[in-house]
């Protein structure tokens, strides 16, 4: 995938349906702003109701994925409101209402482990590295971020990687599910290309209750009979159930039409 140019530390790169969302901070290994944080909520918002865009990645320009939050900017002006805008940009990737792939090579340390683990898939090639940071720091670890990555790997593996705050390969994050898939730096971007090309001749419909109704698992224990409910009637009304066991039958790909039934 051809990294795009630009001096703008959030770039956007378009290749419908797939939209690709890059850290653009290279000599800083990819640290994240405040400045960067703060406009992830409003780019997000942009893609989700982009009808043409089907998937979103989130990668890092330069062979890395993140170093984390730039902990010099932090040092150098300390900010009451940089927890709230942290919160915000991350809770906006885990709210959007598509596929997103967290395609990591490098470093993903601190805040960069927090965006990758707020993405639905992570895809990592043999470089990659991973830590959770704030025992080398004195600092607690944003709670919402924490129960991420507790449900994703569980209370034993999330201790270690707070407790400790080292560097874990991704054998170790393929074995505790920290990533769902590995590849060499040569197949990376044919994997992930293919993995998004089926993502996105899915049924988006499937897709965005699933994502709601495994939220709410993990938020409340099982999917609530409004959530039930109201995916249910969508179901009924939406096209895509026709048109999937039509294609079924008639062995050709379905053209998934859910939400503007174009």
């Amino acid at each position: 995938m051809t990294e795009p140019e630009s001096e703008s530390e959030l770039l956007v790169s378009r290749d419908d349906p797939v939209a690709t969302l890059w850290l653009n901070r290279p000599a800083k290994r990819n640290a994240i702003t405040r400045a960067m944080w703060t406009a992830l909520p409003g780019l997000l918002e942009e893609l989700a109701s982009a009808p043409e865009v089907r998937v979103l990645v989130v990668r890092g320009v330069g062979g890395v994925f993140s170093a984390g939050a730039d902990i010099a900017e932090i040092r150098a002006a300390p900010d009451p409101g940089y927890a709230a805008v942290n919160y915000a940009a991350e809770e906006a990737l885990v709210s959007f209402p598509k596929p997103t792939v967290a395609v990591v090579e490098g470093a993903c340390v601190g805040g960069g482990c927090s965006l990758a683990v707020a993405c639905d898939l992570r895809i990592a090639d043999s470089s990659a590295r991973f830590g959770i940071t704030p025992a080398r720091l004195g600092i607690v670890y944003p709670a919402n971020a924490l129960e991420r990555v507790t449900h994703l790997v569980g209370p034993a593996a999330a201790k270690w990687l707070l407790f400790t705050g080292d560097l874990v390969d991704t054998d170790w994050a393929l074995r505790t599910g920290f990533v769902d898939a590995v590849h060499t730096a040569d197949e990376l971007d044919a994997a992930v290309s293919e993995l998004c090309a089926g993502l996105a001749e899915r049924s988006l419909l499937t897709q965005q209750a699933t994502k709601e109704m495994v939220a709410a698992v993990l938020r409340d224990g099982a999917v609530g009979d409004d959530l039930t409910q109201r995916w249910t009637k969508e179901a009924q009304t939406s096209p895509d159930g026709a048109e999937g066991m039509a294609a079924f039958l008639e062995r050709r790909p379905p053209r998934f039409r859910w939400p503007t039934g174009e």
